[in-house]
């Protein structure tokens, strides 16, 4: 057993900022999946929100997060998000990361879906995430010790429930046991229960079904925000086109050159991610095909090299300033119930970044508030655990297990993706919610907590992990029954009455003009 003060599973943004926060004279051992800078958030191409400029406030960030989470936000989470927006991207600053500058020497603010306010920082072009990942990392000292290709299976609990440290296996199937009095989940999201997502590989929505084995409350799971724009080749996505081409002027049109948001929404290409990526969905349902038109966007390929490199990596040529696009799984709005510093419903144990569920998002994540969200919870973990860090692990409580058989029958990964996709995706249904939940009750998820899970290859874990995950999300899109934000059902298609959400915009409306009128004074 290795025991520690701290254990981090999973290392992401959230992950590593918690980690560069938390005391020097503390034993914080993190472990991942995959490798270190293998996660969502060395892939994040969109950059950070933040009312930097002097005609934006926190306080509009915060009316635009509300809008795009369908006014189910938490707001006093989403207000103290906005409000520290700003200071996040000053640390940033002063830990030497390097983003992008107008000529001026300003920093270059970027727009994307929904907001009211070009407030998106970047750091090279589309490479925001890949350089505060290896920030963060440049400033992990040697008290914090990475294991890497080590899998977290099980969440271990003293006699008194509180949670005590975790079980993994490392990629020889070994079984190895941390104990620590401080757990954290930082696991990331869950994209890749969908054939169509912009989530690296070992994305499978591990925390939220660890979490709920152990008992910690989980909710949300039915918000899932489909990105609009993956890159489509030959009927499979191939990766993220980042939103901020739209923000600098591409569109999206139809094989006949018509652009598709034109009378769809006010603010056209840069709606809400809901919206665009339901619409794109129509049009491919009909057979149709839809381009993203970057042709009016200079200097492209300096622009956005990620994207461009993208494309070039599957043979796509830019020469036509025509890009193949499709909605596909991008994050997940629910996960692991927090509060305000990250501590979870069992004591002892925390949850950061896309696998918890913070309250900030609603109902749909405002464009570059994911990356924001990490950062500010990991900060304000660290700050927490470093002052709180009384609690002493006692004797650990005794599972008991079923003795087997433990030769389960299994789908394969691809079969899941696939089913997820046609029935719990962009557009859901009761039967077809229906079906799959029987489907997926027809694996033996309900024992998963009393097997013993270390008698599995890995390969059988993760797979029962997904089927866990997929029950989650299937139930809770069955519990609600209307559409709201990402979660769209075509036997509910209104989200809200006309006359009703007209209301709530002029009261919108007013908050702003209040708040303006305030910042004036």
């Amino acid at each position: 057993m290795k025991k520690a003060d701290v254990i981090i599973v999973g290392s992401g943004i959230a992950s590593l900022q918690l980690a560069r926060h938390l005391r020097k004279d503390l034993n914080v051992i993190v472990l991942t999946k995959s490798t270190l800078r293998q996660s969502n958030s060395s892939l994040a191409q969109g950059g950070i929100a933040a009312a930097i400029h002097e005609d934006d406030h926190p306080c509009s960030h915060y009316l635009d997060t509300m809008e795009a989470g369908r006014y189910i936000n938490d707001a006093c989470k989403t207000l103290q998000l906005t409000t520290e927006a700003p200071g996040i991207i000053e640390d940033l600053i002063k830990d030497g990361c390097q983003f992008d500058h107008d000529k001026n020497g300003s920093l270059l603010l970027g727009n994307e879906g929904a907001h009211s306010y070009n407030r998106i920082v970047h750091g090279g072009g589309d490479q925001t995430g890949k350089r505060i990942v290896q920030g963060l990392i440049s400033k992990l000292t040697g008290n914090i010790t990475i294991y890497e290709n080590e899998f977290v299976y099980e969440l271990q609990k003293d006699i008194t429930s509180r949670c005590c440290g975790v079980k993994s296996k490392d990629s020889a199937g070994e079984t190895h046991t941390f104990s620590a009095p401080h757990v954290v989940l930082a696991t990331g999201g869950c994209g890749q229960l969908y054939s169509y997502t912009s989530n690296t590989e070992s994305v499978t929505g591990d925390g939220m079904t660890l979490a709920y084995l152990a008992g910690a409350e989980i909710c949300d799971m039915e918000f899932i925000q489909f990105h609009p724009t993956l890159l489509y080749c030959e009927g499979k996505t191939k990766g993220l086109v980042s939103e901020a081409v739209r923000g600098e002027g591409a569109v999206l049109i139809d094989d006949n050159g018509e652009r598709l948001m034109e009378h769809v929404h006010l603010l056209k290409d840069l709606a809400p991610r809901h919206v665009v990526a339901q619409t794109i969905y129509a049009h491919l349902q009909k057979g149709h095909r839809v381009y993203l038109d970057i042709r009016s966007i200079s200097q492209f390929e300096k622009r956005f090299p990620t994207v461009s490199s993208l494309c070039k990596s599957i043979g796509l040529s830019l020469k036509d300033g025509l890009i193949p696009v499709a909605p596909g799984c991008h994050f997940s709005m629910g996960g692991i119930r927090i509060d305000d510093v990250g501590r979870t419903t069992i004591e002892g144990l925390y949850a950061i970044g896309e696998a918890a569920s913070s309250g900030v998002h609603g109902a749909n994540r405002l464009a570059s508030n994911s990356l924001l969200e990490g950062l500010v919870y990991g900060k304000r973990l660290a700050q927490y655990i470093n002052t709180n860090l009384s609690a002493h692990l006692r004797a650990e409580s005794q599972r008991q297990y079923h003795k087997g058989p433990y030769s389960l029958p299994l789908p394969e990964k691809e079969e899941i993706q696939s089913r997820m996709m046609n029935h719990v995706g962009i557009v859901r249904s009761k039967t077809d919610l229906l079906l799959h939940k029987e489907w997926l009750e027809s694996f033996p998820i309900d024992q998963l907590p009393y097997f013993d899970l270390s008698l599995l290859t890995i390969e059988q874990v993760k797979l029962l992990f997904m089927l866990q995950t997929s029950w989650l999300i299937t139930c809770s899109a069955l519990e609600r029954e209307e559409s709201r934000g990402g979660h769209f059902r075509s036997d509910y298609p209104y989200e809200i009455e006309g006359w009703k959400l007209k209301q709530i915009v002029q009261q919108r409306t007013l908050e702003r003009r209040e708040i303006d009128e305030q910042i004036k004074t």
